[in-house]
């Protein structure tokens, strides 16, 4: 039984899904910072739009709210999505080290395209791609590569203190 427990450690090479979780997670909330702060500099709505979020939030609670409760709620599905994305791409890298491609740039090009590009108009919580202005596609772009090379920095250095 004991050779076959170090068979098993040998293959995996120190893979940890805990530990993959737990770096990505921490990753993806820094990054969720990251990217909020990036969106204040170049921000994908410029004329009152609302956010995803906020039409989410809505959605869910089948009414308007308003002011703090409405601030909260948005707040709270930002940073469950960033924590949630991050945590998931940490698992992924554990078993998939590939996934790192450019630094994380192409983790966050692929979220970007899977919710603004796909599945957030399908929900009909954000425009389609080609009813998007191109300042909302490239802000979004360049915000998801942003947290995608946040998560990975982060997620890579909180993986190693974690060996």
């Amino acid at each position: 039984m004991m050779g076959k427990t170090h068979e098993l450690e040998k293959t995996t090479h120190g893979r940890s899904l805990a530990k993959g979780l737990l770096a990505g997670l921490i990753g993806g909330l820094v990054a969720t910072a990251a990217k909020t702060l990036a969106e204040k500099i170049y921000p994908p709505r410029t004329h009152g739009e609302p956010e995803p979020p906020e039409v989410l939030v809505e959605r869910v609670a089948g009414h308007e709210l308003v002011g703090k409760q409405k601030e909260v709620a948005t707040e709270a599905i930002r940073w469950g999505f960033g924590a949630l994305t991050g945590a998931t791409y940490g698992a992924l890298v554990e078993f998939y080290p590939q996934a790192t491609a450019k630094d994380g740039a192409a983790f966050g090009m692929t979220l970007s395209s899977l919710t603004h590009g796909t599945v957030l108009p399908a929900m009909g919580l954000a425009a389609k791609p080609e009813e998007q202005t191109a300042r909302e596609r490239t802000s979004e772009m360049a915000t998801y590569v942003v947290y995608g090379v946040v998560t990975e920095t982060v997620r890579r250095v909180v993986r190693k203190i974690l060996r």
